[in-house]
């Protein structure tokens, strides 16, 4: 055994001197497991936020900037190293509020706990069920049937925890008794939007942002701008119940598709249930859905 630990000496003071090994001591270990449970907390942050589609935009532009790197690029490189205090700035500007509320939970978080549970796993998004499909378009039609306004956000990739936490928590298995109960007239949980996350909904009375698309029509109301206000900013699928008429329109990608029969809201619900399509394919065909059912519409007005 002294003579293999000898041989392994020489070994290294021969061939291994040109290697500057780190030497790693306990602080150094605290200091990476400190880093680590930091960075997984911010990364968590940017992921329940509308940083998370900033942050992927960012991605692709370091890419681009290391591209510029390695070919020598040094027009678009001296514009990326002028630029990058200006866009900082820009930043805190832009998520102020997200900073903000950010900065108040860090001050109300019990740090023991928070050490103590990571909680991984927490926020994957989970797919509703056939069961729910069925619930909602029940529910829909029965509201609609007796002109109760409605709206209901289907979360998809993009978390909207920002949105969920302008409500009143939930946490209930959807069933088309419940959310008929929820919009009813005078109740305490009429008013905003609902957020379903998988087979639960989890929070209502939500304030949605408005859109300011001028294309669309002047008689739509709140309920119709706020549901194509959150599809612009996430991948939801928001189904919306008129008071007026008792229509059901469905928002996702920017757009409204108005006056769905059940068949119709039921297979948009099917489409945004798939999970394995690829992410470009699936948003592809929902909107390729949504323009042939809009022109059966413009064709039975017709």
């Amino acid at each position: 055994m002294e003579h293999f630990v000898s041989m392994m000496g020489t070994f290294k003071d021969k061939y291994l001197t040109w290697m500057n090994l780190p030497v790693i001591n306990q602080i150094d270990i605290v200091e990476i497991v400190i880093i680590a449970f930091l960075l997984y907390n911010v990364l968590v942050w940017i992921k329940n936020t509308r940083a998370w589609m900033l942050f992927k935009g960012l991605l692709v532009i370091l890419m681009f900037v290391l591209v510029a790197a390695v070919f020598q690029m040094n027009t678009i490189l001296w514009i990326a190293e002028k630029t990058i205090s200006v866009g900082v700035m820009a930043l805190v500007i832009i998520f102020q509020p997200e900073l903000r509320r950010a900065l108040e939970q860090l001050g109300r978080k019990n740090f023991l706990t928070g050490w103590l549970s990571f909680e991984f796993g927490k926020n994957e998004v989970k797919k509703f069920s056939e069961k729910t499909i069925n619930e909602l378009v029940k529910a829909c039609y029965e509201m609609g049937r007796v002109k109760t306004g409605a709206l209901i956000v289907m979360e998809d990739s993009v978390m909207l925890t920002e949105y969920e936490r302008t409500g009143i928590t939930v946490d209930a298995i959807v069933t088309s008794q419940l959310l008929i109960n929820i919009f009813e007239k005078n109740t305490p949980l009429h008013d905003g939007a609902i957020i379903v996350r998988g087979d639960r909904v989890v929070s209502a009375t939500c304030y949605l942002p408005l859109s300011d698309n001028m294309e669309l029509s002047k008689e739509l109301g709140t309920r119709h701008r706020a549901a194509v206000g959150i599809s612009e900013v996430s991948d939801s699928l928001t189904i919306v119940v008129s008071e007026e008429t008792g229509n059901i329109s469905v928002a996702i990608g920017g757009s409204l598709m108005r006056n769905l029969a059940a068949d119709q809201l039921k297979a948009q619900l099917k489409m945004l249930q798939q999970k394995y399509e690829p992410e470009k394919k699936r948003r592809g065909l929902l909107k390729r859905r949504l323009r042939d059912a809009q022109k059966d519409n413009k064709a039975d007005y017709e």
